[in-house]
């Protein structure tokens, strides 16, 4: 069998599953089902797989941190990490790994394995059983699909339609690429037993993939590859070229190659997947009880059924009621008909319309040097919560319109207040004035936690005037 470098996709929202799921931790970085997140699983179940290379990861530039620590606690290598300064679908973002694996020569005599971070997989030997087929037929020098042996008429997917089998290996040719269908045509593909769910996951060699892009779609190809010859590496990340990514055109790798290429074949599989998509698709992945309840974290169901129930932060009761979604978070919660779950990217577009802040963050809000979250706040005030991991420190800054007072919790922190440092232990505090340069830091071997009060005209986040940072992000 031929190397596989495992090609892993970060790059959505997961808008669908708000309000757990946000522009600042989308669910590709949440433990959805178990306690791995999305993105630790869909690394996890690759062990096993023989002649595995590292990864390569291409995730938003913004989740970059929270990316590389997650990734980094499971048992797969990881190669590279390239960070894309904007949203431009699969395609361009596929270019860019298959030209680094053709450049570097680190996967050129190989198969790369494209994976969406945000799936679920419950069958890894069938997963396995699946890459081993793509991977044959991907060495023969077709673009191979999974395609996901339907047990449902579902609505929610994209179908692809088998063909002849291929000559050698357990895949067929792909008749067709459908667009989601309406309820009856789903029932149609069903009975047929000719169609499988479109997962979006694919193997191929890398100058073959390259090959078809530059014959169907130059401009793309184009368009990364400029952005790759303009990377820039950034504390081991690979950061590309913003304005000639920007530019590439955004398009799916589907409508970009599998739907005109003649070298499309699809793997059947019944590998127990789900795109997670929805939060009807996370009820049906959930445990349930005797009636059909999904609950999770403090969550209570009496005379009721099919729902799904989930606390973030406190009691979560649902009495007498069928078939709803009711999703705790510590500032929002969602209530919704679990026939509707697919609108709820709606409810996020009228947030966004509204201006409303809670679609962006959550009330914790993770940075590469802990994370803070907010307590309380009113006119001209702020109270934080702030945690700083052991040998971290927040950038050397200053404020133009609030002053700042800390109070430590547990651990010590370093000071830095207008050129002087300063130890500050429990229940000590320091004051902060308005416009004064200064550096919060963990010297200490645990997690320093502290009390932020804010005070002052202007509290928002942009009121940040970053002089040197560690991570770089004043660029």
């Amino acid at each position: 069998m031929s190397r596989i470098t495992p090609v892993i996709l970060s790059g959505g929202n997961g808008s669908r599953l708000w309000p757990l799921s946000r522009r600042a931790l989308p669910k590709q970085l949440l433990p959805l089902l178990g306690g791995e997140t999305m993105i630790q699983q869909t690394l996890t179940r690759l062990h096993g797989l023989p002649e595995l290379a590292p990864a390569v990861l291409v995730c938003n530039q913004e989740h970059r941190f929270l990316v590389a620590e997650q990734a980094g606690a499971t048992p797969i290598d990881i190669g590279a990490i390239f960070l894309e300064p904007a949203a431009r679908n699969t395609a361009p973002a596929i270019a860019v790994a298959a030209l680094h694996l053709v450049a570097s020569g680190s996967g050129s005599d190989g198969v790369m394995l494209v994976l969406p971070a945000d799936h679920a997989i419950a069958d890894v030997a069938a997963f396995h059983a699946a890459v081993a087929a793509a991977t044959q037929a991907a060495e023969a020098g077709w673009l191979v699909t999974f395609g996901i042996t339907p047990d449902s008429p579902q609505t929610g997917f994209g179908y692809i339609r088998g063909g002849e089998a291929l000559t050698e290996g357990s895949g067929r040719h792909v008749a067709a690429f459908v667009e989601k269908p309406d309820a009856r045509r789903a029932a149609e593909f069903l009975a047929d037993g000719n169609y499988y769910w479109n997962s979006g996951m694919f193997a191929f060699r890398p100058e073959v993939f390259l090959a078809e892009l530059e014959h169907y779609r130059p401009d793309i190809l184009a368009g990364a590859r400029l952005a790759l010859e303009g990377v820039a590496p950034d504390l081991g990340f690979y950061r590309l070229d913003a304005g000639a990514f920007a530019a590439c055109p955004a398009e799916s790798i589907d409508y970009a190659v599998m739907e005109k290429t003649h070298k499309a074949v699809v793997i059947p599989c019944d590998i127990g997947w789900s795109d997670i998509g929805s939060w009807q698709a996370l009820w049906a992945h959930t445990p349930h009880d005797a009636s059909g309840n999904a609950l999770v974290g403090d969550a209570l169901a009496l005379a009721s059924h099919r729902c799904y129930a989930r606390s973030g932060s406190r009691l979560v009761a649902l009495l007498g009621v069928d078939d709803l979604i009711v999703v705790e978070t510590a500032d929002a919660v969602l209530v919704a008909h679990r026939d509707r779950a697919e609108e709820v990217k709606q409810l996020v577009d009228e947030l966004a319309r509204q201006g409303r802040s809670e679609i962006a963050a959550h009330q914790r809000v993770y940075r590469p040097w802990g994370w803070y979250e907010g307590v309380d706040a009113g006119e001209r005030f702020q109270v934080k919560r702030i945690m700083v991991l052991p040998g971290e420190r927040l950038s050397l800054q200053l404020h133009h319109h609030r002053a700042e007072h800390w109070v430590v919790v547990s651990g010590t922190a370093r000071v830095h207040c207008d050129g002087e440092d300063t130890l500050v232990s429990e229940n000590e505090s320091t004051f902060i004035p308005l416009g004064v340069i200064h550096r919060l830091e963990n010297p200490g071997k645990i997690p320093l936690h502290l009390i932020e009060v804010q005070s002052g005209s202007y509290l928002g986040e942009d009121d940040i005037v970053r002089l040197q940072d560690d991570y770089r992000r004043e660029e």
